[in-house]
C-alpha cells in the first residue's frame, strides 16, 4: 500500500513545537522525500524511518527550513549509515551549487574520495515531466519570493498521484494544477491573508470549491492555525501523521 508520512509540518519558527517542512512518500517503486528542512533528520529518527530507505529528496524551493536538513542527510549517509545505493536530489536551478555551498559553510563539505554512494543532482524546470528513481515529477511555478526559485510538485509512484503546493501564496492557477491527484498537501501559514506569499485559511476556504482531489491535507501551519480548534472543515496535518493511499 502507498503511503504519506507527515515528518515535519511547521512553518519557518517552528508553530507548535512541530518540525519543519518534510514528507515522505512510499511506493512499491521506491521512497521520496518532498523537502528536508533543519529538523528532518530528528524527525526521522523520531518515526522509525531509516535514511537510506530515501532514493529522491526533492525540494520546492531554496528557503532553509525546506532545504537546510540535506547537508547533514549526506553526512549521515556517507559516515553514520555507509550508504550504498545512489541518492537522488532533484530540486530548482543551481541545487547542485547550494547543496555544497552550504555543506561548506556549515562544516561538512561534500567530499567524494569518502563517498560510497553515487550523487546525483537534478535541476527541475517548471512543466517539465522528469522520471527520478521510484518517481515521475512535474513541477510547477508557485507564488512566493522569486529569489528563492519556488515551485510545487505533483509526484506518480506506483500508481498514486501526489500534490505537494510547497509554499505559495494564492495564484488562479493552483488548482488545475493539482487537480485529479490522490492527495493534496497544501501549505496554509495563516488564518487571515497578510503575507502574499503564503496561503491562509481565508482565501482556502473562499475558493474550496475549485479543488478537484481525492483528499486535501492543510500543513506548513503557522502559530495563528495552530491555535484554531476548528479549520471550517479542512483536514490539517500534524508530525507524524500517516496516510494510507
Amino acid at each position: 500500500m502507498n503511503s504519506v508520512l507527515f515528518v515535519g509540518t511547521s512553518d519557518a519558527f517552528g508553530a507548535g513545537g512541530r518540525r519543519q517542512s518534510a514528507y515522505l512518500l512510499r511506493g512499491e517503486s521506491g521512497t521520496v522525500l518532498l523537502d528536508c528542512g533543519a529538523t528532518t533528520l530528528t524527525g526521522l529518527s523520531a518515526l522509525g524511518v531509516e535514511r537510506e530507505e530515501i532514493d529522491l529528496i526533492s525540494i520546492s524551493h531554496f528557503h532553509a527550513d525546506h532545504f537546510s536538513g540535506i547537508p547533514s542527510f549526506i553526512l549521515a549517509s556517507t559516515y553514520e549509515d555507509r550508504r550504498k545505493k545512489p541518492l537522488f536530489i532533484a530540486g530548482p536551478i543551481g541545487i547542485e551549487d547550494r547543496i555544497r555551498k552550504a555543506s561548506s559553510i556549515l562544516g561538512h563539505p561534500i567530499n567524494n574520495a569518502n563517498r560510497h554512494f553515487q550523487l546525483n543532482f537534478i535541476e527541475l524546470v517548471a512543466g517539465a515531466h522528469y522520471s527520478i528513481g521510484p518517481a515521475t515529477l512535474t513541477p510547477f511555478a508557485t507564488y512566493h519570493p522569486p529569489e528563492v526559485k519556488p515551485h510545487g510538485f505533483v509526484v506518480s509512484i506506483s500508481k498514486t498521484q501526489v500534490a505537494y503546493s510547497g509554499d505559495t501564496g494564492w495564484f488562479g492557477e493552483l488548482p488545475s494544477k493539482v487537480a485529479g491527484s490522490d492527495l493534496f498537501i497544501c501549505e496554509c501559514t495563516q488564518l487571515e491573508p497578510n503575507y502574499p506569499y503564503h496561503l491562509s485559511l481565508d482565501e482556502l476556504s473562499d475558493n474550496s470549491h475549485k479543488f478537484d482531489c481525492g483528499r486535501l491535507i492543510l500543513s506548513h501551519l503557522g502559530s495563528a492555525m495552530r491555535s484554531q480548534s476548528e479549520h471550517r472543515g479542512f483536514e490539517i496535518a500534524d508530525d507524524g501523521l500517516l496516510v494510507n493511499l
